[in-house]
């Protein structure tokens, strides 16, 4: 009972944990630093503030923490209603760690470029550097990262949705608006862009979830496997 209820607050903080770097990381600190439509302004930007780069790639990879301790927890939480599917999401998980972790390298060196780009004058050459270097951070760590995350939550979220351990309005939400997010991902991949709007239903769940389940718990896991076992006849 104490192992359930420690793990239940585990899973909940790592969903809490998740939200909060994720979300500070794109609303926050890439907005300080990010013209959109316009790359002479953002490495000017950024050549003047270099302290909310280096910030961005530190929540960034306290995000990737955050992914791993999620997988982690989402695995053993849901493993033992399917342990292969679950192992499959965690290794998708898994992916999107290293996918986010290699594209901040990307980061680091428009950091670089843009510091050079504003020393130097300014030149085309820098300025054609920068871009590519922001195309390559854009595309590894936001289109193929979440491509990965989004594979490995449509299985996570269909274990949750047949573990039955929270509502099934709640496990239902996580799984229907993360198709979506997929559809996005592979239309960004082949250069086509849909509107935010498409995306905004997912955005609170990590947030409700989490909160729900450090307010209300979920039961046993073995509890909710009973339900599947036989109960013995008695002999007559």
């Amino acid at each position: 009972m104490q192992t359930e209820t420690k793990t239940t607050r585990l899973l909940g903080i790592a969903f809490l944990f998740q939200f909060i770097t994720s979300f500070s990381s794109g609303v926050f600190f890439k907005s300080a630093w990010f013209v959109p439509e316009d790359m002479s302004a953002t490495m000017l930007k950024i050549a003047t503030n270099p302290g909310l780069v280096r910030a961005n790639i530190l929540v960034d990879m306290l995000t990737a923490l955050g992914v791993t301790f999620l997988g982690v927890m989402l695995y053993l939480t849901l493993g033992k209603q399917n342990e292969k599917i679950a192992l499959t999401a965690l290794g998708f998980y898994f992916l999107e760690v290293s996918l986010l972790a290699v594209s901040r390298m990307e980061t680091f060196a428009l950091l670089r470029f843009s510091q050079a780009y504003v020393a130097a004058g300014q030149p085309a050459e820098l300025l054609l550097l920068g871009q590519v270097a922001y195309e390559a951070m854009d595309f590894t760590g936001n289109t193929l990262h979440m491509l990965a995350f989004c594979l490995g939550a449509i299985l996570f979220y269909s274990l949750l949705d047949q573990a039955r351990i929270v509502p099934r309005w709640l496990a239902l939400w996580g799984l229907v608006t993360v198709f979506p997010l997929l559809v996005g991902t592979v239309s960004q991949m082949f250069g086509y862009t849909i509107p935010f709007l498409f995306y905004l239903p997912y955005v609170p769940f990590e947030l409700v979830l989490g909160v729900w389940i450090l307010v209300k718990g979920i039961p046993e896991l073995r509890t909710v496997q009973s339900l599947n076992v036989m109960t013995p006849v008695a002999p007559s």
